[in-house]
């Protein structure tokens, strides 16, 4: 077959006449002008619809996230691919997948941004502390909505906030989500807008409710009763300054300084740095720790590494020979990202106005928020109640004669007059009629209606209830109260970012020579503390005492040992045995109370002594409860300082006791109940201020009132009163067991 001859093709004639209109065209207008068109749009999306977060705590991108995560049915379902969530994402945000993917990352567990992660999260997210540590791809790592997130969505499908159209009209998204706490000052939040900026700081979640809920009883409440200051997800040791809150709480502006945390390895002759401040990271450090030891500035650093691993961050500095690293952090915290400061402004979008709030007022516009999210849920299920009890006041009507409805039914002739002539023969509306002609044949039995229509006096106190609620402001306050408090119980979690306080802390800390030579302690009841030689005590006679006191504890240490007082309020007072002047047992010595500052009726519970912070303090409880804590947990870098959160203030402590080593103890009831348990048997808690575990139960009204080291020649038949488990009640003291010289206070 021929090939058909192909036809030339003419080449494309280019129109050199053709116009475009205003091309070329220079308009003289002025850059005000030139600004208000082009700049300010521009300008006002970014604040509005990006960078800022409003009351419910999320900005633009973070909401449509969570809400398509929720939408796929991940606040109770299984994990998916991220790669999955972030392709349904992109139908509310249009974005790139890795702009999404990033802010996912943020609000995951697995980053470690945020106290309470909203995004449980499997695989590597990264880790905020770290700036090289990066994220894996969308496709190796799994994600669902965090259990905290369903009080952002338990009341969406109530009509609680607003939808608007997404981008492009295909489907709708919420303007807010139905926070049921004040989420904004929960979580960290930083967005960088065009001339503006956010910087809003997280507080503890328990302390941030009952500040909300104070609010909610009285206006004029004090919100630094309840939140004493931030609370950083990395935790690290917050120089506390009152004026500074006071500041950040009226205004929102301010900055905290923050300082990481440090344990010293005696045995490795190295510090471990276990916490960092929050607006850091490792690799940051490190530079400019590399940087001040080429310098010749720091010389007492051997080596440095990064020792990140499962079990967290840890930065480990090895020492050169003799040196002392409390000085060496000291000039490490004044020349390095060590310490840092944390500015805050807490700007957020407020009905679509950037506005700077303190946090008092913050609070305030969350409850008008949240007020109206419940008003409207409230109006929600009252248009439901009363829909239906419209439909079955109809029905009721019919139970008067089913006869007729069937009738009536079957003598229409067209369907479509079924309707009008219910309407007329039982005198009900249109909906009550389609309700009634909707019904099965089945259905139309007296049992069936009579079981229907029986919801109908429910009904109606049900929606008396509610039009109650509406009526009355002060009902709507104790439905956001009782669902702050169940937040509380479910959500709440011990503080991370302990307190510094100004007093305690001194710049210019210099080092103190070792003080090997032996000494004596000695503690009164009335808190009077005497530091005696050993020799100066030989040549003493009796102890000076007030009338009426008593020595309580007797220590034998060295000079540089470190004392702790435990007091009443929960709090200790740490300070070291080279601080106070030697003295002969015939002085009084230091009254602690006056010379630590203790506060108004505070006084001293026990005092511990130690070179090392080996060893634990165990806390013994009158409701039988008892706490085993490492000493290491009051370890400290400061020549001073005042731990709040001691240990456990929900119960009366019956006895507090420092031990090098785990051992045998008796505890001792009013109920003339013993038991004796090892200490062996209890975990030790890292959290100060643990509850402990239930050793002993105890009946009602009655206490423990005693806890001893256990004694053989005090007690007889010990095996009576061991405990093979715990908790237990103990065994009953007899004559035989304890004999003349045990009494029962």
């Amino acid at each position: 077959m021929a090939k058909k001859k192909k036809e030339p093709v003419s080449p494309r004639r280019t129109n050199n006449d053709a116009y475009i209109a205003g091309a070329g065209t220079v308009i003289d207008q002025p850059i005000t002008a030139t600004l208000r068109e082009n700049y300010m749009p521009y300008a006002m999306s970014v604040i509005v619809s990006r960078a800022l977060p409003e009351i419910d705590g999320f900005k633009p991108s973070h909401r449509k996230l969570l809400y398509t995560m929720y939408k796929m049915g991940l606040l109770t379902g299984a994990r998916t691919k991220s790669a999955n969530i972030v392709g349904q994402t992109m139908r509310l945000n249009p974005h790139g997948d890795q702009a999404i993917y990033e802010t996912m990352v943020r609000l995951s567990r697995g980053y470690e941004a945020l106290l309470h992660p909203y995004v449980d999260s499997k695989g590597n997210f990264g880790k905020a502390y770290s700036r090289d540590m990066a994220f894996a791809a969308s496709r190796y790592t799994e994600a669902k909505l965090a259990p905290i997130c369903i009080e952002f969505f338990r009341d969406m499908d109530r009509d609680t906030v607003d939808f608007v159209p997404n981008y492009d009209n295909t489907t709708t998204e919420p303007t807010l989500l139905p926070a049921t706490f004040p989420s904004i000052l929960v979580n960290a939040n930083v967005g960088i807008a065009v001339s503006m900026a956010s910087s809003i700081c997280p507080f503890n979640l328990k302390e941030v409710c009952e500040a909300a809920i104070g609010l909610l009883r009285d206006p004029d409440y004090e919100v630094s009763e309840a939140i004493k200051g931030p609370d950083f997800p990395g935790g690290g040791l917050l120089l506390f300054d009152a004026a500074e809150l006071k500041k950040v709480i009226e205004t929102g502006r301010g900055s905290f300084k923050v300082r990481s945390k440090y344990r010293y390895d005696k045995q490795n002759n190295c510090i471990e740095v276990v916490e960092i401040p929050a607006t850091t990271t490792v690799e940051a450090i490190m530079d400019k720790i590399v940087d001040l030891v080429k310098e010749n500035k720091i010389r007492e650093i051997a080596d440095l590494r990064d020792e990140t691993d499962l079990n967290g961050l840890k930065l480990t500095l090895d020492l050169k020979r003799g040196q002392d690293p409390d000085k060496l952090m000291q000039k490490l915290y004044r020349m390095t990202p060590l310490q840092d400061n944390y500015s805050c402004n807490f700007n957020i979008l407020i009905n679509g106005y950037p506005r700077v709030l303190g946090i008092k007022e913050i609070l305030s516009e969350w409850i008008a928020f949240r007020s109206e999210c419940v008003r409207r849920r409230v109006c929600f299920d009252l248009n439901k109640k009363m829909e239906k009890l419209h439909l079955l006041k109809g029905l009721q009507k019919i139970l008067l004669d089913i006869d007729k409805a069937v009738r009536i039914v079957r003598e229409t002739e067209e369907e479509r007059e079924v309707v009008p002539n219910l309407m007329i023969g039982f005198g009900i509306d249109e909906v009550q009629a389609e309700y009634v002609a909707e019904i099965k044949l089945r259905h139309l039995n007296r049992e069936y209606i009579l079981k229907r229509t029986s919801e109908i006096e429910q009904l109606e106190k049900d929606i008396a209830e509610m039009e109650d609620i509406l009526a009355h402001p002060r009902k709507i306050n104790s439905i956001i109260v009782s669902e702050l408090r169940e937040v509380i119980a479910k959500y709440a979690q011990p503080r991370r970012t302990l307190f510094l306080y100004a007093d305690d802390i001194s710049e210019e800390e210099e080092a103190e020579e070792t003080d090997t030579d032996p000494i004596h302690l000695f503690l009164t009841k009335e808190g009077y503390f005497k530091k005696i030689r050993p020799q100066s005590l030989r040549m003493s006679g009796d102890q000076k005492l007030k009338e009426g006191d008593e020595i309580v504890k007797h220590v034998e240490t060295i000079g540089s040992a470190e004392v702790l007082f435990f007091t009443n309020r929960q709090q200790v007072y740490k300070t070291r045995a080279a601080d106070f002047a030697d003295t002969k047992a015939s002085v009084l010595g230091d009254y602690i109370p006056a010379k630590l500052g203790f506060d108004t009726e505070e006084h001293i519970e026990t005092m511990a002594v130690t070179t090392d912070y080996s060893g634990f303090m165990l806390f013994v409880f009158d409701n039988g409860h008892v706490a085993k804590v490492p000493m290491s947990a009051y370890e400290t870098k400061t020549k001073r300082k005042k731990l709040a959160n001691a240990y456990c203030g929900k119960f009366g402590l019956c006895k507090a006791l420092q031990i090098a080593q785990d051992g045998e103890f008796v505890l001792t009831t009013t109920a003339k109940r013993k038991l004796i348990f090892d200490t062996a048997v209890l975990l030790p808690k890292t959290t100060r201020d643990t509850q402990g575990v239930v050793v002993m139960t105890v009946k009602k009204n009655h206490f423990v009132v005693s806890a001893e080291p256990f004694d053989p020649e005090r007690l007889a038949n010990a095996h009576r009163f061991r405990a093979k488990t715990l908790p237990s009640t103990g065994a009953i003291v007899r004559e035989e067991d304890e004999g003349e010289q045990l009494t029962i206070e």
